[in-house]
């Protein structure tokens, strides 16, 4: 083991506890193999690893994949929190790829040599669900925007990574390696991202039980855990969900429900003037909804879906035209174990999202979504001018 490794390792005493902070690479076998053999000296009470629940379930069981439900992924409303996860998951794995290593393979290592020696496994990580939850309220609709097209979109350089390579992916953890470039853009971002993870972290491994407790950690926080580790955290706070503010709250009934209103209002003025008020709202949220979802290419019946649900769910906050037609797509092209597997490789190219199965019923609900609100916009200033 090199002394460039040997430096990854730091020791922090912290009441009666010895706690030791391991610096790894998601990516990197030299991690693993200082993983395993800082366990094996020290023989700790506690290893923490920095994972939550679904997380280590999911690396425990790669395969559970295969067994994904995209009609209840939908119904749940998870579709875009899907979408960013594989994004971050398809990154990681091409870069474990070109290093001839397996993503995660530190934290497989942590929990085999855990078990070995008796020590209790901390799942220490905050749930990533709440991560990007709480980045996804900060954000603004533009920068939404902006931070989908980044993750789906982001070009991955053709180099191979060098030894020298490694050293530099030491300095970020799954998360930060994807979005370090972005966070200039995102600055809100590195707050949620590596800031509030460092206090979660940090609160999760001094409180682990035992005298001795090691932790395997993205490199990227080892300097804020040491900083933490000593400081008074309310971790109640960095664990909800910011509500969302009253205006957004209520927009979603009023816009609707002032379409309704000025469509009533058309049949109280002439039964033809309220016909046409109605024909213009049907015909331009199903005719761009439809015309969204087309550019998917998806079933026709899918197509003829999203333009007969969106005069109706875009006059209902909790109902969505890309829900309709994303469970019709999903029913009739019901995405096969191939497709699933070859997500990590789809998800980088326009022609792979249109070919694989599984990530076409993510965009259909995203586009027929798209595509209805749009037509709200359309529509509605369309009803306003035809009134006013």
């Amino acid at each position: 083991m090199g002394d460039n490794m040997e430096n990854n390792v730091t020791k922090i005493e912290y009441n009666d506890k010895e706690i030791i902070l391991i610096a790894t690479a998601h990516v990197s076998s030299e991690s693993v193999e200082l993983v395993k053999r800082v366990i094996e000296e020290e023989k700790p009470d506690s290893v923490c690893i920095e994972l939550d629940k679904g997380r280590y379930d999911n690396i425990k069981n790669p395969k559970a994949w295969e067994e994904m439900d995209i009609i209840k992924v939908i119904k749940q409303k998870k579709v875009g929190f899907l979408l960013i996860n594989l994004a971050l998951s398809s990154y990681q794995k091409k870069m474990a790829k070109k290093l001839g290593t397996t993503v995660g393979g530190e934290m497989l290592q942590g929990i085999k040599s855990a078990e070995e020696f008796g020590a209790k496994v901390v799942l220490a990580d905050r749930d990533i669900r709440t991560t990007f939850s709480r980045i996804w309220r900060l954000l603004s609709v533009k920068e939404k925007v902006k931070l989908l097209y980044s993750l789906i979109l982001m070009d991955e350089e053709d180099n191979n990574i060098s030894e020298e390579d490694l050293q530099e992916l030491l300095g970020k953890d799954m998360l930060e390696s994807m979005m370090s470039e972005m966070k200039r853009e995102f600055p809100k971002i590195g707050q949620v991202l590596i800031t509030e993870r460092d206090q979660y972290l940090a609160y999760k491994i001094k409180n682990a039980p035992g005298n001795k407790i090691i932790a395997i950690l993205g490199a990227a926080h080892v300097p804020g855990i040491k900083e933490e580790i000593f400081k008074s955290t309310d971790i109640s706070k960095i664990t909800q969900v910011p509500p969302k503010s009253k205006f957004s709250k209520y927009s979603g009934w009023i816009i609707p429900g002032f379409i309704v209103a000025l469509i009533i209002y058309s049949f109280f003025i002439n039964w033809d003037t309220g016909i046409q008020q109605l024909s213009s709202w049907i015909l331009w949220t199903g005719i761009l909804a439809a015309g969204f979802t087309a550019i998917t290419f998806p079933h026709p019946l899918t197509i003829l879906t999203a333009f007969v649900t969106a005069p109706l769910t875009t006059i209902h906050p909790l109902l969505a035209c890309g829900w309709f037609a994303g469970i019709v797509e999903a029913t009739i092209k019901k995405p096969t174990v191939k497709d699933i597997n070859n997500i990590a490789e789809d998800i980088t190219t326009f022609k792979g999202f249109f070919k694989n199965r599984f990530l076409k019923i993510l965009l259909v609900v995203i586009f027929a979504n798209i595509g209805a609100t749009i037509g709200t916009f359309v529509a509605g200033t369309e009803l306003i001018k035809n009134i006013f």
